[in-house]
């Protein structure tokens, strides 16, 4: 508080609006109030709750409403206990980032962004991909990818149909993935520079390995597009409405180069 009070003080001399150095202030007092110690033996917990949950929620199935709402079902069933876990640390998904962009002109810089480093990552993993004999071979996964979806090949209405289901999807695993799993492995390390980047490591590789259940080209391909997110996500200002936009075209392209 001395220190607002000094600033604002300051502004009479130097000319500067008071507003301005109070925001300033404030930012870097919130700051240091959100440094009070970290519960780890809690996060920990929090942790292995979530990730058990998050994986053992996938061997449920129920083959009569399809692969789409199956998906719904498992994000929504984390989306669950991230929130109940988020309530018991008294955190909201505002404060992981879920907030309205000040500016529309950095969110739409910031997912350009986004969407020109995937491209870039994933045409060089395929560059890297092709010289190796391991990544040569055929994945299973290929060959039913289509049917989970359905026929979309020139079916435009199924297409617009399920889409909406796919943008909820893609909107939800940022919030678990970027907001909640990174931020948690944060914490989990007191937020120091490594505890970053092992978050943004770890958040990737879980969400690559979710996607495929083993060490394959597809599931490093979803690994490095977590990687992009979550690096965005931490150099342009912890706001998720960019990855979930950039998310959402992404995974619209994908869903058009089906039809």
């Amino acid at each position: 508080m001395k220190l607002i009070i000094k600033n604002i003080l300051k502004t009479y001399k130097n000319g500067v609006k008071s507003d301005d150095i109070l925001n300033i202030s404030t930012d870097s007092t919130l700051e240091n109030i959100s440094l009070k110690p970290i519960n780890h033996k809690g996060i920990l917990f929090d942790l292995i709750i979530y990730i058990a949950v998050m994986f053992a929620i996938r061997e449920v199935y129920f083959p009569k409403v399809g692969f789409i709402l199956n998906g719904l079902f498992w994000s929504f069933s984390t989306l669950i206990v991230a929130s109940w876990r988020m309530k018991v640390r008294g955190i909201s998904w505002k404060d992981l980032g879920l907030i309205k962009p000040k500016s529309l002109i950095k969110t739409g810089l910031v997912t350009a962004f986004i969407l020109v480093f995937t491209v870039i990552a994933l045409v060089g993993f395929n560059i890297i991909a092709d010289q190796l004999e391991f990544f040569n071979q055929p994945e299973a996964y290929s060959k039913s990818s289509g049917s989970k979806f359905g026929n979309l090949k020139g079916n435009w209405l199924l297409f617009f149909s399920i889409m909406p289901m796919v943008l909820i999807e893609s909107t939800l695993e940022e919030l678990l993935d970027r907001g909640f799993l990174m931020n948690w492995f944060e914490k989990l390390l007191s937020r120091t520079s490594l505890a970053t980047i092992f978050a943004v490591i770890m958040q990737a590789t879980i969400f690559g390995f979710r996607h495929s259940y083993d060490l394959s080209a597809r599931s490093i391909t979803v690994g490095l597009i977590g990687l992009v997110m979550g690096i965005a996500y931490v150099c342009f200002g912890r706001n998720l409405w960019p990855l979930i936009i950039a998310h959402c075209i992404l995974n619209t392209m994908s869903m058009i180069d089906r039809v």
